[in-house]
């Protein structure tokens, strides 16, 4: 009886996860509905698209949608632009004084592929999304360099991000003291669970008993902060969407900081095992030596391109399954329909997949990261 209640309570529970993804990604398609052709009868571009939704923006698109004067218009939250240019000066407003893209302010534009088209700019010098200086007649001001310090979409949710952070820890450390001493419940007793396995997992087999303890703060930060915006990038409406650790910079950042921590310990072995490893003849070492020393940017590199591809590859794929309804429905409306009961159940899957990988991801980074650790603070045999 016991059995049957608790299937019966999960399923439930499965079924009102499943609604609420479906939902998400109905609002996904509607957000991404200006991508099927816009109102001059445009076709889709689905490469457009997918490198629209994994890039960073200086707005947070929610939907675009048809105006009263036939146009498409888009409904986004604004964020600040925060730029400045000799001759131009220091330049502090919001994005939506952009108008998306269709006009200049203060002196600065925001580039999009009609104006480098209308102007005749050439894209390996300018971008879509990039902000350059103009003139009075908004024309690109020739050798102005731009120093573009703006919140943009993905900083935005990074600093989201830190937020639920921390509030997530502070409110549980204020548990932990007005409860001393009882066993732990709710949010609590979840994050009490995923700290002890970063602990006793991946700290302690990795570092060892007598180290270990030093790099805790550390590693606990850094697998919520790639867990937290891993979840965040699969919700396609606001505060979610951002592909913040699909974001190079990012994965850079994190992976510098590994290398740093993990360098700045080294022990007398460790840079010794580097530059003159133990028991192999000096002949050997002019081969041996250059790679163990190339061998320390390596594990940085892995860490960078491993998280990197990994999440950026999740992104497209599930925009792939998108795009296929767009690319029926400009063939035929009905096998548009058609296909979009297939490729929304495909997505349903693949969300519910990143969600395992975003956690694996994390997961993976904190472990390699304690690996580097471990093996530069090992004390010598």
């Amino acid at each position: 009886m016991m059995i049957s209640e608790f299937m019966r309570l999960k399923a439930t529970q499965g079924l009102r996860l499943t609604s609420r993804i479906s939902l998400l990604l109905l609002l996904a398609i509607m957000s991404m509905n200006s991508f099927a052709g816009g109102s001059n009868g445009e076709k889709f571009k689905p490469g457009e698209m997918i490198l629209h939704h994994i890039g960073d923006g200086h707005d947070w698109h929610i939907l675009d949608y048809d105006g009263a004067d036939g146009e498409k218009h888009a409904l986004s939250l604004p964020l600040p632009i925060i730029v400045y240019a000799d001759g131009q000066g220091l330049s502090v407003f919001m994005s939506s004084a952009f108008d998306h893209g269709k006009k200049a302010h203060n002196g600065y534009r925001l580039l999009t592929d009609d104006y480098i088209a209308h102007a005749g700019l050439d894209k390996k010098d300018f971008s879509a999304g990039k902000i350059v200086a103009v003139d009075a007649q908004d024309h690109v001001v020739a050798g102005t360099y731009v120093w573009d310090l703006s919140i943009t979409k993905n900083v935005a949710a990074l600093l989201f991000s830190i937020i639920v952070m921390a509030w997530l820890f502070l409110s549980v450390a204020k548990t932990y003291k007005r409860r001393a001493g009882l066993a732990p419940k709710g949010l609590q007793n979840l994050l009490e669970i995923v700290i002890l396995f970063v602990r006793d997992d991946i700290a302690r087999p990795s570092i060892g008993e007598k180290k270990y303890e030093k790099f805790m703060p550390y590693l606990l930060t850094l697998f919520f902060f790639i867990w937290i915006n891993n979840i965040l990038g699969l919700i396609p409406i606001l505060p979610g969407g951002a592909n913040v650790t699909g974001a190079i910079a990012v994965p850079i950042v994190l992976a510098t900081f590994t290398f740093v921590i993990m360098n700045i310990n080294g022990s007398k072995h460790y840079w010794g095992h580097i530059f003159n490893m133990p028991g192999v003849p000096k002949p050997i070492l002019l081969i041996v030596t250059p790679i163990e020393i190339l061998g320390i940017f390596i594990k940085p590199l892995v860490l960078i391109i491993r998280l990197f591809a990994n999440i950026t590859a999740g992104h497209i794929v599930l925009l792939v399954f998108f795009s296929l309804i767009f690319i029926a429905g400009e063939a035929y409306a009905a096998l548009g329909w058609g296909v979009s009961v297939a490729s929304v159940a495909f997505t349903i899957f693949l969300n519910c997949l990143e969600l395992l990988v975003g956690a694996i991801q994390a997961y993976v980074f904190t472990l390699l990261s304690a690996i580097y650790f471990g093996m530069a603070v090992e004390e010598s045999h």
